[in-house]
This record gives structure tokens, C-alpha cells and sequence, in this order.
């Protein structure tokens, strides 16, 4: 199932456009991202211990390595496309995991062997339902050093007192002054894979697995933060936000 070089490249530059279309100043949120695991383990006696949850082809993990070229990223996603995308055009960025989070036994795929210095992730956590997103919130906690940070860049809606509508279109009016939105969308991503004789194997793969989840959650922010600090975080909050793209992030 190896990837050339040249089509990993080709397929991982197509999915940057699109994704770009699905959250709002993404290169900026990803920046975040990295400032706060930068603060977080400045000082640490060792290289910082990070996971990335739902990496897809490497996106935020090849940014972290850019900003901490001595941390160790451990990179978990269920999707053997996007991975193997990631394994071949970002190979020095992570050790990337074939696993399902949330599920049964998926933190011991990760095989850590010391605790996490921070656990990352962008655009993947909404798809979980309330109570296994409450479970995977409860084992990073288990799973992080006192100290350690849960960061979560994310589609996260205002709640019932915040004004939804409002921060949504402001999310939109942003998005189309970027002009995003000339970009192929996921579907239109996807499709164009699925013609490319490269790909065959890794995407028959993909068909043999159980599908998951595809509609979100949408639980709200104050939602993530109550399940956050039920699950042991001694504090949490967003940290930027424009519309409805929010980064939390979490203290163990």
C-alpha cells in the first residue's frame, strides 16, 4: 500500500486547500495550537511528549515538529488514506498510529512509555458523542503529566446564551473574504481520490472498515468545558476564536 513521494504530495496539497474551507483562518488556529504547546512545556527536562488525536495526513503534527523540532509527536488517526498520506509526505513528523479514539483499548495503541505532555487536536473531536467524548477526555487526563494540556481546535458553537447565528456568520463573512470557498470541498476531495489507480488499495482498505459517525455532535463550548472538568482538568477555556472555530484548552 506505499505511496510515491509525488502522489502523497499531490494529495495532501489538495487536502490543505479543502480543509481551509472547513475552518475559519486555519493556519492561525494551528499557530495557536503550537503557541500553546510551546508555552506548556517550556522547560520540560525532556523532549515534549504529544499526542495528536485524528491527525488525518499530518497537518498539525508536520507544524508542531516545525516549532519543536525535538518533540516526540505520536500521531492517531483511523483513516489508512489519510495516514498513509501522512507516513510518506510528513515521515520525520510523527509515529503515526492506526486506532479509533474512543474506543476499546485505543490509548494502549499508542504505546506510550511516560506521560503526554500535551494532547492536540484540530477538527476531528466534534464527530464524538457526549459520553465517549466524556471517557476520552477522562483517559488524556489519566494519560497527561500534572501540568500537561489538552488542546482542542475544533467547530465548536456558541450554547444556548450565546448569540449562535451571529458568530456563525461572521465565521462565513471571514471564510469568503479568504475566498476559501473556490476550493474543492471534501466530497469533491474524496471523489477525485477515488479515480486515482494509486489509491485503489488504500481506499478499499478504508470500505472494509466499520464506518463511523459522520454527523457531528455539535456540542456547544460550555458543554466541552463541563465534560472537561468532570473528567479531572483543573481548568478550562477557549483561548481564541473567530465564529464558530475555537480553540480549548484544558490544564491537568
Amino acid at each position: 500500500m506505499g505511496l510515491s513521494l509525488a502522489t502523497a504530495e499531490r494529495w495532501v496539497e489538495r487536502w490543505e486547500l479543502q480543509q481551509q474551507r472547513y475552518a475559519v483562518d486555519r493556519e492561525e488556529r494551528f499557530t495557536v495550537i503550537a503557541d500553546v504547546v510551546e508555552h506548556a512545556t517550556a522547560g520540560c527536562a525532556r523532549p515534549p511528549l504529544v499526542v495528536d488525536l485524528g491527525c488525518g495526513p499530518g497537518s498539525l503534527a508536520a507544524r508542531l515538529i516545525r516549532r519543536l523540532p525535538d518533540a516526540e509527536i505520536v500521531a492517531v488517526d483511523r483513516d489508512p488514506l489519510l495516514l498513509e498520506l501522512g507516513r510518506t509526505h510528513h515521515p520525520d513528523a510523527a509515529r503515526y498510529v492506526d486506532a479509533e479514539i474512543g474506543t476499546p483499548g485505543w490509548t494502549w495503541a499508542l504505546d506510550l512509555d511516560r506521560p503526554l505532555d500535551a494532547a492536540v487536536s484540530t477538527t476531528a473531536l466534534h464527530y464524538l458523542d457526549r459520553d465517549t467524548l466524556l471517557a476520552t477526555y477522562r483517559q488524556l487526563a489519566v494519560l497527561l503529566r500534572p501540568g500537561g494540556v489538552l488542546v482542542n481546535g475544533d467547530h465548536l458553537p456558541q450554547g444556548e446564551t450565546g448569540p449562535a447565528g451571529i458568530a456563525a456568520h461572521v465565521g462565513r463573512c471571514r471564510a469568503s473574504r479568504q475566498r476559501v470557498f473556490a476550493h474543492e470541498d471534501w466530497g469533491s476531495w474524496w471523489a477525485a481520490a477515488g479515480e486515482d489507480p494509486e489509491l485503489t488499495d488504500l481506499l478499499a482498505e478504508r470500505r472494509r472498515r466499520p464506518a463511523p459517525g459522520t454527523r457531528p455532535a455539535e456540542l456547544p463550548v460550555a458543554a466541552h468545558l463541563e465534560l472537561l472538568r468532570q473528567a479531572g482538568f483543573d481548568k478550562a477555556g477557549p483561548v481564541w476564536q473567530y465564529g464558530d472555530s475555537c480553540v480549548v484548552v484544558a490544564v491537568r
